[in-house]
């Protein structure tokens, strides 16, 4: 072997036990329907966060909300590892009329949120799976967790 190929091997395993097996860098697919009041949820975004109260670690999962339905492998998502986890729901209305913060010199006008951000308990299978999620309508009375931090878009 050259000496190249004997510096490359090792190099190759370092990558390889880091990446590890199972549901690789993008971790297990989840794909279903987010509705609220019955109606699926126009625009929004899914996060999946092990749940650490529960031993659970690893990225955060997402994706993308678009006509009530997500997918954690497509374009702009991420897999989730598997095991307890808090789902979290953020839902908009792309239609409605959004007015810009009065105290924003920006110019940005933000779309208008359907609910405060929603989360959930859940048990996720460590494989591929789908999970449903009906946001209650009390929801647009509920005050989101201040301490969340998302890994990722």
């Amino acid at each position: 072997m050259s000496g190249s190929v004997r510096r490359f091997l090792p190099v190759a395993a370092v990558v390889v036990l880091a990446f590890g097996c199972g549901p690789g860098s993008k971790g297990y697919r989840v794909t279903g329907r987010v509705t609220f009041k019955g109606q699926p949820v126009p625009v929004g975004k899914i996060y999946f966060t092990p749940d650490a109260s529960k031993g659970n670690t690893g990225p955060t999962g997402y994706a993308d909300i678009k006509d009530g339905a997500y997918d954690t492998s497509v374009a702009g998502g991420m897999g989730f590892v598997g095991g307890p986890v808090v789902i979290e729901i953020e839902g908009f209305d792309p239609n409605a009329k959004a007015e810009p913060d009065k105290n924003d010199k920006s110019g940005e006008v933000l779309i208008k949120s359907l609910f405060p951000r929603y989360d959930l308990a859940a048990e996720l299978p460590k494989a591929a799976s789908t999970k449903d999620v009906d946001v209650p309508a009390d929801a647009v009375n509920r005050q989101p967790a201040k301490t969340k931090v998302h890994v990722g878009p």
